[in-house]
This record gives structure tokens, sequence and C-alpha cells, in this order.
């Protein structure tokens, strides 16, 4: 069942946005090669639990163990943090979901540290065209197809990367994966039409090979059979009648004075 929510549920969502955005604002302020990804879960969840007094809706979701998924390099998604540092050229996708008052915000971000290839930079650089472009088509009177349909011509038929087809974007609300379910390929013109009020995520991974994943033993970190790299980045968007506001924009943010100096004065 798609649910459609009302402008009460809009602004709770707005609001973890919000906290949300200046989470991954924060992130971008400290991640370096040397850092680890436990690191940057730890310093994750203090920001969101005692500076801006929210709940990590991760942290036990299905009993997953940590604030943040940080998917590193092959790993596709909902990655282990793990004790090994950061270094030049790595891709780290960051995907983290805020709960305030009930308000749920879902978001992944891809970063690159240090130098990269010309491969892997064309490669993130692909993915958040292709999230764009899958944007713009996501209005109301069109079809959840169409946003695969976007994403699929952008990655695969005109520049040569392989959408992931294992995962997918979903609905969002009441609940931290509701219908519809948003594939990242397909064909246009088919599935659910989008209508207003409507509150869904588009999350597109995709690859330099392979599409295919394999899963490790921890039963939750998913990763490329030919171990080439991955690129995600994810918004969570709100269907109006004149078409999709997108909540997790994190331009329509900035850090506050309390969170810069709660960023100066954390001790990695």
């Amino acid at each position: 069942m798609i649910r459609i929510y009302n402008e009460t549920y809009f602004e709770k969502m707005r609001k973890a946005a919000e906290i949300l955005c200046q989470t991954h604002l924060a992130l971008r302020e400290v991640i370096r090669p040397g850092l680890t990804t436990n690191d940057l879960d730890k310093f994750a969840n203090k920001f969101i639990v005692d500076h801006k007094k929210a709940i990590p809706a991760q942290l036990g979701y299905q009993g997953f163990p940590f604030t943040l998924c940080t998917s590193v390099n092959d790993e596709i998604c909902h990655g282990y943090p793990t004790n090994k540092p950061l270094k030049e050229g790595d891709i780290l996708s960051i995907d983290n979901v805020v709960n305030l008052d009930g308000g749920l915000a879902d978001s992944c971000w891809t970063y690159t540290i240090g130098e990269m290839s010309e491969t892997d930079q064309k490669l993130v650089d692909v993915n958040l065209e292709a999230l764009n472009r899958a944007i713009k088509v996501a209005v109301p009177g069109n079809r959840i197809g169409d946003i695969g349909a976007a994403i699929q011509e952008c990655v695969e038929d005109e520049n040569g990367f392989s959408v992931i087809r294992d995962f997918i974007g979903h609905g969002i609300g009441k609940e931290m994966h509701e219908d519809p379910q948003v594939p990242h390929y397909g064909k246009a013109g088919r599935g659910p039409r989008i209508e207003v009020g409507m509150v869904f995520t588009i999350e597109p991974m995709i690859a330099i090979g392979d599409w295919r994943m394999k899963l490790d033993s921890n039963g939750w970190t998913a990763r490329t059979v030919d171990g080439s790299k991955v690129s995600q980045f994810e918004h969570q968007l709100i269907i109006h009648k004149d078409g999709p506001e997108v909540i997790t924009d994190q331009s329509k943010y900035k850090l506050t004075e309390s969170d810069l100096e709660f960023i100066k004065n954390y001790k990695f």
C-alpha cells in the first residue's frame, strides 16, 4: 500500500532532514585520509544523539549495529564501519537516516577521498547526474518506471557504467521502508503512477563494472562480484502538484555556530 502524506508529516520530515543534512555537512568537514569509517560512525552518533537530540534510525534497525552505513570502493551499500584507515583515491558512500519526533529523513552521499582517477571521478559525477535526471521526471502523472528509465539511460546507455539491480529506492514516512518500490532501471510508462502526497527516495547505486552483487558474512554488506568500485547518491522527495520537493538537498542547510563548535572540539 502506498501511503499519501499531508503537511503535518511533511514538516516533521523537513525538520529531520535538516539534522540529517547538517550531519552530512559535518562529516564533509572531517573526512580525510587516515580516519576510519568507525571514527566517522562514532562522530555521527555523537553529533545526532548528544548534539542534535535526535535518533539515528539505522542503529538497531533489523539488527544493524551502527549509526551509518559506510560503503567503501567495491561495497555497494550497507557497509559496516571498520577500523581500516581511509586512503587517497577511496570512494566512500555514507547512508544516514534520522528520526526526529517521528519524522524520518534518509539520504546517502558519496565522498571522494583525496585525488581520484579520471574513471572513478566520472563514476561519481555520472551517479549524481543520473539522480538529478530522475528527480526531474518524479512529477505527478508520470510513473515510477520513468525514474528507472531516466537513470538507466544516463548510466548505461550514455556512459557505459552499470546500475545495481538488487537495491532500490522506497517510500518513507511512518516507517523507514514503505511502498512504492523505486527501481533504478526499467522501462518508462510502467509501474505505479506518481501522485501528490507521495514521499519516497531515489538512490541509484552504479558500478564501473558488473552490477551483480555478493553479500559479506555479516549479512549486510553488499559488494560487486568483480570488485569494481561503486558510487551511491540518495535524496528523499515529497511530491507536490508542481513537482518534487527535495528535502535532503544539502544546499538548503548550513552548519550552525554550535555545530562548528562541536566539530572543532571533537577528538578523534
